[in-house]
């Protein structure tokens, strides 16, 4: 590669690095996924609420399984983007799982029926809980914009400690 060639792949690194640096240190988020509507979204302060934007770094199996479908980024430890969710329920909401999809306080919530495959024809597995209600410090989080959304429907509750922040649309 010619000395000129480098620098111009440096300038245009550092003019896309610069702004998505200051984005994220001013508390803004870009989205470009189909769980939610894309856009700009702004930290907001205060406890997780329905209607908020969880955004979170999954554990146990469901990072594993969500690695997949997660860019490679500095978010999480596992070297993956957060996940940007939908809060759809919180503590003392009732909460149900099924096969059609998850109902909330008896209300059915459009596009969250679990699937048996993801669009590269991998297996999932819906979380398996019936009907529960929502212990204290825990949210859950769903996309009714978007079926194949990877969220609570297969992962169930998460806890709200595990919540890197939670945003609004800008």
């Amino acid at each position: 590669m010619t000395g000129r060639r480098f620098r111009i792949i440096a300038a245009v690194s550092a003019a896309l690095a610069v702004p998505s640096i200051a984005f994220h240190l001013l508390g803004v988020r870009i989205n470009v996924t189909p769980s939610i509507p894309l856009g700009l979204y702004v930290r907001t302060s205060g406890a997780p609420d329905v209607g908020l934007i969880a955004e979170f770094c999954p554990t146990g199996m469901s990072a594993h399984e969500s690695a997949r479908y997660r860019g490679f980024g500095l978010g999480c430890s596992d070297w993956a983007i957060p996940l940007l969710k939908p809060v759809v329920a919180k503590e003392g909401d009732e909460v149900e799982f099924g096969p059609g999809g998850i109902a909330v306080n008896g209300l059915a919530l459009p596009n969250t029926a679990p699937r048996d495959y993801d669009g590269s024809g991998r297996p999932l597995r819906g979380w398996t809980a019936d009907r529960a209600r929502v212990e204290a410090g825990y949210v859950v989080v769903a996309s009714t914009y978007h079926p194949g959304s990877y969220d609570s429907r297969y992962f169930g509750p998460i806890p709200s400690s595990r919540l890197r922040s939670c945003l609004r649309p800008l």
